[in-house]
């Protein structure tokens, strides 16, 4: 199913009927890059957190590339039969390349309405490892969370220590009176998708 969204009009391109939206209540943002990185574990734990999600019955929405962990955890997810919704802008279509066999994909004109459907169309966020692209929409949803705007819960895959220096440093903000609340109201890390996982499963 496509959507494409742009203004005040929606276009429809090939939607099969029998493919319904996936519920927001069992639906998990995951953001993640759209390379493989360097370590082969990025790759096995984005995958594992798609299998893990389409076996337990819950769908996702992500950044709709086709590339890196984005196309791993797509791929995995559609093998285990499960939903999944990619939210991409027109200029990143080239750059990402969109994945062409998802349950939905949803074209926006900019990353702030992709970012917002996202926020809106899911239950909690997971943040797998990336880049800045990945680093923006954490620390956009983590502030939403702070400002209420949102209580999502937010979830960090820490992947062979790739955000351990990110955790170190939130701690830094907390311990020099920079932020409202305990950090980990808002954030929790996890060091494997089984984790992570299951967390989810006892909270959603």
């Amino acid at each position: 199913m496509y959507i494409f969204e742009g203004g005040n009009a929606c276009y429809f391109k090939h939607l099969n009927f029998s493919m319904q939206q996936p519920s927001a209540a069992s639906t998990i943002a995951v953001f993640c890059g759209s390379k493989n990185g360097l370590d082969p574990i990025f790759t096995e734990h984005a995958a594992a957190l798609g299998r893990g999600l389409a076996e337990a019955g819950m769908s996702i929405i992500y950044g709709g590339g086709n590339k890196g962990l984005m196309g791993a955890l797509a791929n995995s997810m559609l093998a285990g039969g499960g939903k999944i919704t990619g939210v991409i802008p027109r200029i990143l279509i080239e750059w990402e390349h969109q994945h062409e066999g998802l349950t939905e994909l949803i074209i926006t004109d900019d990353m702030h309405q992709r970012k917002k459907i996202m926020y809106e169309r899911c239950a909690a966020a997971v943040i797998l490892p990336g880049g800045f692209g990945t680093l923006d929409e954490m620390f956009e949803m983590l502030t939403w969370n702070q400002l209420n705007i949102h209580n999502k819960k937010i979830c960090i895959l820490n992947s062979a220590g790739f955000y351990t220096h990110l955790m170190v440093h939130m701690q830094h903000l907390q311990d020099t009176g920079f932020l409202y609340d305990n950090l980990s109201t808002r954030i929790s890390f996890y060091k494997t998708p089984e984790e992570l996982l299951q967390e989810l499963y006892q909270k959603l």
